[in-house]
């Protein structure tokens, strides 16, 4: 009797995955982004190791992810007036044949910085499109919409489980037999989501042909999702962390190699306990039952991500550094999954795909000028001082946006009502209109 409850919680913790499409999903994206996170460490060192430079780890950072920025906002018209179904399967296969283009370069001894930028360039216009659309197409496949969070929180276990798995294969990998056999597995690990796709049953959503131009569109978006203020603080706390904070990212094969004086193993050791951190932010936000809560929640865990960062610059341990490496995975995931939830539970349908290409832009799209940043910074102060100012500058945009809570809930609270998400408080405004109406006759 005593083991039931945890029966219970575990079951209740995975409901999500009670939908098919969202079953199938799970299972193969899981296994193609296990091989994203071996390209992302391949990538980073095989660049590091062919320069040995800080500015051209930025460089390449910038080339793969500049172009999200400037296209998601296009790709997000393009989701709403198209099958996000039909873009996903899509994506998923261009991608596929640029890991496979990597490994051929690697492999046959060619590869250079140009080929690694072009190709970066070549996934930034994938991503483009494939980010808002898989986004979108979460509330496609979770037909219980009060699912919906802890498919997002599931997506974000899924994510970073691979960050912890991905890393540490790449280490070994690279190791044992070089950079390009792991663009060859994430190749082929395409495969699993492509087969997962193909494997749904979708029903045919329809999409209401626009008469008007593409910018019309982007713009109506663009009022939309800055014009009301949940959304846009939701999203600029968002870029702010993705733009000052995330960069850590891009340095931390000179921190693996030059600070804590590693090697391979070492720098995907570090990106594993990022993803240890984060896969325990994702059990904890796939355990509460509600959205209620997240807006507290969201500028505490940027502060703890920019804690994480100020520690980790002043760290000359290994071991000490994979234990803030847990710390700043906890808070980045809690951060982005919590805004993701909200701006999801929030929107309205019909902008779905804009305001998620907005999420991207924020999410993505700013990193390139963060890697550039970076980069910079770091030739001229050094690695620790920039992860450091990164962190700082996360702590005040976290206590920035708790300051405007208390606006931002009042102007939510009606949608939750309408939603049905406080039905306590829409019971009572439903007593009170016919109380009123009652004694109105």
């Amino acid at each position: 009797m005593a083991d039931s409850p945890p029966k219970t919680n575990l079951r209740f913790m995975v409901r999500a995955l009670a939908h098919r499409n969202y079953r199938l999903f799970f299972a193969g994206q899981g296994t193609s982004l296990v091989g994203t996170w071996i390209t992302r460490v391949a990538t980073s060192w095989l660049v590091y190791r062919l320069t040995g430079s800080a500015a051209v780890l930025g460089i390449v950072g910038f080339a793969g992810q500049i172009p999200t920025f400037v296209l998601a906002p296009f790709a997000g018209v393009w989701v709403d007036r198209s099958s996000r179904y039909r873009v996903l399967v899509a994506t998923q296969v261009l991608s596929m044949l640029q890991s496979f283009a990597l490994a051929w370069l690697a492999l046959a001894g060619t590869i250079n910085v140009t080929y690694i930028l072009l190709l970066s360039a070549l996934q930034g216009v994938i991503n483009a499109f494939d980010t808002p659309a898989r986004q979108s197409f979460v509330v496609d496949m979770v037909e219980d919409r009060a699912d919906l969070a802890n498919a997002i929180a599931l997506n974000s276990s899924m994510v970073n489980g691979a960050r912890l798995v991905g890393p540490s294969v790449a280490g070994v990998l690279i190791a044992a037999a070089g950079e390009g056999w792991c663009f060859m597995v994430d190749g082929f690990s395409y495969l699993a989501v492509i087969a997962s796709l193909l494997a749904m049953r979708v029903s045919a959503t329809p999409r209401l042909p626009s008469a008007r131009r593409v910018l019309e569109d982007l713009r109506e978006g663009f009022r939309y999702a800055f014009g009301f203020a949940p959304i846009r603080s939701v999203l600029l706390l968002l870029a702010l962390v993705s733009l000052m904070g995330m960069p850590y990212t891009v340095l931390m094969p000179v921190m693996a190699a030059g600070v804590l004086h590693g090697g391979p193993h070492t720098l995907g050791f570090l990106m594993g306990a990022t993803g240890i951190g984060a896969l325990c932010g994702a059990v904890f936000l796939a355990s509460r039952r509600s959205v209620l809560g997240l807006g507290r929640i969201i500028p505490a865990a940027a502060i703890l991500f920019g804690c994480g960062l100020i520690a980790f610059s002043f760290s000359r341990s290994l071991a000490l550094s994979l234990g803030l490496m847990v710390v700043t995975g906890v808070g980045f995931m809690v951060q982005m999954a919590s805004s993701n939830t909200i701006i999801q539970t929030i929107v309205r349908e019909e902008m779905r795909g804009r305001v998620m290409s907005f999420y991207t832009m924020a999410f993505m799209g700013t990193a390139p000028f963060g890697s550039l940043l970076a980069g910079a910074l770091a030739t001229r102060f050094g690695v620790p001082h920039t992860i450091l100012l990164g962190g700082s500058a996360c702590i005040a945009g976290g206590l920035v946006f708790g300051w405007h809570l208390p606006r931002l809930r009042d102007l939510v609270t009606p949608i939750y009502v309408e939603r049905g998400i406080l039905p306590q408080i829409a019971a009572g405004l439903s007593d009170a209109a016919a109380l009123r109406d009652e004694a109105q006759r």
